[in-house]
């Protein structure tokens, strides 16, 4: 069943989606050749703790890590793992969420470790564009696959033949981190639900450089390329309203990443 939030509940996921990206923002900050992703967790962990939130991945299903750290050929749920340090030129997609009074958010970005390559400037910014692309269209009016086709078009527009990776996407997401509706990358638009004010959603394109086809490591978390080629991965919790767009995990709301589209965010 997908989950209809208040004007007020909107107000208090806000709230934690504030908390989530501060705590992305510290762990950002922190990128470094020689840090280990289990400091980069303990980092994350100290700054939910300390806005009296909680972290939301932790003790998911099992996962021990407050973050998903997943590095290069990783495409999502890397395990934070205190032996393993970063290196230059590495890529490292972080993962991470909060709950704050009840409410959840859900955040991610990748960065790269010191100095990218011009492959891998340009892979993250496919990807992060695709995000915005896809959160300009959470619009009251408009339907679900109107998300997903928006996606798909900002990634297949480029000359490189990146690919969308299957099955993983974006949902719901409220009092559960794991909400109705799945938001697939990919598809034709005007489909599924309606999108009307209330809706929260978190979108999150996966995009690789190579081909898509992934496969789930031993430890039961870790997705992989089969081909070994880099992904990205960026993720964002909008709010539908009256008023547009208002990016829940966006310091400034998405104002200056909706802009582009022509789209106003609220505020």
């Amino acid at each position: 069943m997908i989950q209809i939030k208040t004007a007020h509940e909107i107000e208090l996921m806000r709230a934690s989606g504030l908390v989530t990206a501060g705590a992305i923002a510290a762990v950002r900050a922190a990128v470094r050749p020689g840090v280990s992703t289990g400091e980069l967790d303990a980092i994350a962990e100290d700054h939910i703790r300390s806005a009296g939130a909680v972290p939301n991945f932790l003790g998911y299903h099992g996962f021990t890590g407050t973050i998903c750290a997943s590095i290069n050929d990783e495409v999502v749920h890397g395990i934070p793992d205190p032996d393993r340090t970063l290196a230059e030129g590495d890529n490292i997609s972080i993962d991470c969420g909060a709950v704050l009074a009840g409410w959840h958010s859900d955040s991610a970005v990748t960065v790269t470790v010191g100095e990218a390559s011009a492959a891998d400037l340009e892979l993250l910014a496919v990807t992060e564009r695709s995000m915005w692309a896809g959160l300009a269209k959470a619009v009251a009016g408009g339907r679900l696959t109107d998300i997903s086709h928006a996606v798909e078009e900002s990634i297949v527009a480029h000359e490189h033949p990146y690919g969308i990776v299957d099955h993983y996407g974006g949902h719901g997401i409220g009092t559960e981190m794991h909400q109705d509706p799945h938001v697939l990358n990919y598809g034709r638009a005007g489909r599924g639900p309606k999108l009307v004010p209330g809706l929260v959603l978190a979108i999150e394109p996966m995009v690789t450089i190579g081909d898509p086809a992934t496969a789930e490591l031993d430890d039961g978390w870790t997705v992989v390329t089969k081909d070994g080629s880099r992904a990205a991965h960026f993720e964002h919790s909008v709010a539908i309203t009256p008023e547009g767009p208002w990016v829940l995990t966006a310091e400034d709301g998405g104002v200056a990443g909706l802009a582009p589209f022509g789209v106003r965010a609220r505020q």
